[in-house]
């Protein structure tokens, strides 16, 4: 039934035949020894998204296209090390990374949720923390983390339409579990934000009223008016495609740019939001006017900042649809060979629209 594959997915099955075959092995065997990177590249490249002459981006000092990945990983050392640790069942340097954070409220949030995710794959280490310490705010944090996790792992980031009842009903009865672990570990740490964050996702998932959803917000800025995480969580709930509107998207992005040059990537979000929806966006007022103060902040204190990649990936857009394409390449610079910002990935292919994006900036930018 090969006739009935596009040309690329048939390209890759004689692909994998033609390795199995190599190796002496069937094609079955062979994909349950491939890696997913390994079986990607078996796949020939997507026809470019970009219409006109793909300029060649190494003479921009960029890195081949070969060399772009997708893959999503920790570059944090100190993350890096806590999790090799917790895989080996160990606590304690899990324990001490988090305690450090304490009143670096954007720190705390990105290592509790690295945290609470290999919770979600293996809570062993933190059941014999939750042991060894009782009552411990830290492991209470990464509890409620996890099981936001767990939750989604079992509804599964389909649509809702593919989503099976019985993947729902265990969905939220794990939300409610892990809305009740927010508020233990709120509880054991009353100044901290953190189990708030965590409260916005349950939020969403269970589908709060707008007035649900502000009394929880109103607790989280009580401990931390400019919280990054949480901003950025908070603004998809009040997209047009969650529980708000395109009124309320702006009106919360424009109420989040002006406390703090860290939260005016925001209106670049919101702006992305509204192009995805056929909503011109990227040359407006409110997006053209904060560009350059958002660049600013980038390359500057928000250099080294937990949301920059992720900003940088927007600004990068943001450029490129404004004919600042010199600008354009330098965000490109620095994002080297990740592509995976969440902004690429909504069209369903976050390689294409990154390599895409490149070449127009490329294409328009002085020559080298």
């Amino acid at each position: 039934m090969l006739w009935l594959l596009k040309s690329r997915e048939r390209k890759a099955v004689f692909a994998l035949m033609k390795e199995a075959k190599r190796r002496g092995i069937s094609v079955d065997e062979l994909t349950d020894v491939m890696t997913p990177e390994e079986l990607a590249a078996m796949l020939p490249p997507e026809k470019s998204k970009f219409k006109g002459k793909i300029p060649d981006v190494t003479r921009w000092g960029l890195p081949a296209d070969n060399e772009v990945s997708t893959k999503e990983y920790w570059t944090d050392e100190e993350i890096l090390a806590v999790l090799e640790s917790t895989a080996r069942g160990d606590w304690e340097g899990a324990a001490a990374l988090l305690a450090g954070t304490w009143g670096n409220w954007d720190r705390r949030n990105t290592v509790n949720a690295a945290l609470g995710e290999a919770a979600a794959q293996d809570d062993e280490w933190l059941r014999a923390w939750r042991k060894a310490r009782p009552g411990d705010p830290g492991a209470a944090l990464v509890n409620a983390e996890s099981l936001v996790h767990v939750a989604w792992e079992v509804r599964s980031g389909l649509q809702a339409k593919h989503v099976t009842e019985e993947q729902f009903t265990a969905f939220f009865r794990i939300l409610e579990q892990a809305e009740e672990a927010v508020h233990e570990a709120a509880a054991l740490a009353p100044e901290d934000p953190t189990p708030w964050v965590t409260a916005l996702a349950i939020a969403m998932g269970r589908q709060y009223e707008n007035d649900q959803y502000r009394a929880v917000w109103a607790e989280l800025v009580a401990r931390d008016p400019q919280h990054r995480g949480a901003h950025s969580r908070a603004l998809q709930y009040w997209c047009p495609k969650w529980f708000g509107s395109d009124e309320l998207m702006w009106e919360f992005a424009q109420t989040a740019a002006a406390k703090s040059p860290k939260l005016a990537p925001l209106l670049l979000v919101a702006a992305h939001e509204s192009e995805f929806r056929d909503v011109p966006a990227w040359r407006d007022p409110r997006v053209t006017d904060a560009l350059d103060g958002i660049v600013a902040w980038l390359n500057g204190e928000g250099r080294d900042a937990a949301a920059t990649r992720s900003d940088r990936a927007y600004a990068a857009k943001a450029l490129v649809e404004n004919a600042r394409f010199d600008e354009a390449v330098e965000q490109f610079r620095f994002l080297g060979t990740r592509a995976d910002g969440g902004m690429w990935a909504y069209s369903g292919d976050a390689r294409g629209e990154f390599l895409a994006t490149r070449y127009a900036a490329c294409f328009g930018a002085t020559k080298p």
